[in-house]
């Protein structure tokens, strides 16, 4: 138990520091946004770049983990929108609200700096994994569910102008530059190498800092029973899916995943919903409820976490 708390509790000290640190008047909580931009827009696509060119291809473009983890996300949308619109009666905007922070987890931020610490090896190629199935199908796909407002025809345009950023994306642009260096089989010189070491090496502690300055001043209300669903979607369905739709792999005949990567894959789904999950929450009214709901999964999930993995066997698990 130790052993976990060791890989645990540095990801939330630091979270802890970034919160305390903004909490004082030391940083200002607008600072947050502009370190989280500097992590979206420079860090993590470099980070995403480093991970993909120095591995072959075929280790790139995983597609049994690509497969998996979309299933595991989609069970995870039918079930919760399912919940949201049937048992607990929401509009179809609030239910793929609600939905969203069950199925879209806080890779960049949250998740990669915790498989540093356990499953370092494939930590940069599994964050380029799940950055691929989240941009490009699951975010574009809710956000289509929730536009509701304009008909159809509202839908298909806030679908088109969600994969037209994606085009501008820097995460997008890194990772898909990483994928061409690595196809092409090109070794880029030493000087561009260690600058790209020195930047992609800021991302981890920076990013959680922002996580928890970001945390200051939301407003604690009374929400439990409608953030309920959701924490037990995000921390508990989410990663359950997962690792059932890697088990399925074999069984399709579609072969299977190694087990670093099979791992790293469900600490994935298991992580909290992405930090923007409250701004994207003043779109539908219910920013003080996103607000909320991240704190309260982002708290809860260090314990739910260090279940998890006790459950997959610690970092002799990680091998």
């Amino acid at each position: 138990m130790l052993a976990i708390l060791a890989i645990v509790a540095p990801i939330y000290i630091v979270i802890l520091i970034g919160f305390a640190m903004t909490r004082s008047g030391l940083f200002a909580k607008a600072d947050m946004r502009v370190f989280g931009k500097f992590v979206i827009n420079l860090a993590l696509p470099v980070l995403l770049f480093r991970a993909l060119s120095q591995r072959q291809l075929g280790d790139v473009l995983n597609v049994g983990y690509l497969l998996a983890y979309f299933a595991g996300s989609c069970a995870v949308i039918g079930l919760g929108y399912f919940w949201c619109r049937r048992i607990s009666g929401l509009n179809p905007a609030i239910s793929a609200f609600h939905t969203m922070g069950m199925a879209c987890s806080n890779s960049g931020f949250v998740g990669y700096p915790i498989l540093l610490l356990t499953a370092a090896p494939v930590a940069g190629v599994s964050l380029a994994l799940n950055m691929t199935v989240e941009n490009l199908f699951v975010i574009p796909f809710l956000l289509f569910l929730a536009e509701h407002r304009h008909g159809g025809t509202g839908r298909w345009r806030v679908l088109g102008r969600s994969l037209a950023r994606l085009l501008c994306n820097p995460m997008i642009i890194g990772l898909l530059c990483g994928v061409a260096v690595s196809g092409t089989g090109l070794t880029l010189p030493a000087p561009v190498t260690r600058t790209v070491d020195m930047l992609a090496a800021s991302s981890s502690a920076l990013s959680l800092f922002v996580i928890g300055g970001t945390l200051v001043g939301l407003p604690m209300r009374a929400h439990g029973s409608r953030m309920a669903p959701i924490l037990a979607g995000k921390l508990v369905l989410h990663p359950l899916m997962v690792f059932l739709a890697m088990a399925a792999l074999p069984v399709l005949g579609l072969g299977e995943v190694e087990p670093s990567l099979r791992t790293a894959a469900v600490l994935m789904a298991a992580m909290p919903m992405m930090s923007i999950y409250a701004t994207l929450g003043q779109v539908y009214g219910q920013e003080d409820f996103g607000a909320v709901t991240l704190l309260a999964t982002t708290v809860a999930s260090f314990f739910t976490l260090s279940a998890l993995l006790l459950v997959l066997g610690g970092p002799g698990g990680f091998a």
